[in-house]
């Protein structure tokens, strides 16, 4: 399936939820998947939902604290050989993930980067989009990016 084109009922419903998305620009690959989030896609699992959940539903890393906290997601990258990042700006040879937090700092979102320097996103048991920008995805849905992390390619 294309990119959906703006206009669309999922774009309009996109930019409802996410306001900054139709300024910072943004497509659609391919359709809604229940299969993973965007925990998940960002380590490029398409298959598993990942998050820490104390009645086993999820997958979480058992080396991973399973908690909803910044050191948690932190920690559970780390089992993928992500280390924390100082800023998302595209390097040659390395993956870079966004973490976003809501206002008390629970991890809400990760986002990761593709070769052009956009990111990627799996949009809950929704669409996985392309957005140009972080700012993008900032707001009352998925709040700020919290933590970049990286790894070798």
């Amino acid at each position: 399936m294309g990119a959906t084109t703006r206009g669309s009922l999922v774009s309009d419903l996109l930019e409802t939820l996410l306001p900054p998305l139709a300024a910072t620009g943004y497509r659609i690959p391919s359709p809604p998947s229940s299969s993973s989030n965007c925990i998940a896609w960002s380590v490029h699992d398409a298959t598993t939902w990942w998050w820490p959940d104390p009645f086993g539903l999820y997958y979480w890393p058992e080396s991973a604290p399973g908690l909803e906290t910044l050191a948690a997601f932190i920690a559970t990258y780390s089992t993928r050989g992500y280390a924390p990042y100082a800023d998302g700006d595209l390097e040659v040879g390395f993956e870079t993930v966004a973490l976003y937090v809501e206002a008390h700092g629970i991890p809400t979102h990760a986002a990761r980067q593709v070769s052009s320097g956009h990111w990627t996103s799996q949009l809950g048991r929704q669409e996985d989009i392309e957005h140009h920008t972080l700012p993008g995805l900032t707001g009352t849905a998925y709040g700020r990016v919290a933590q970049f992390l990286k790894r070798p390619l």
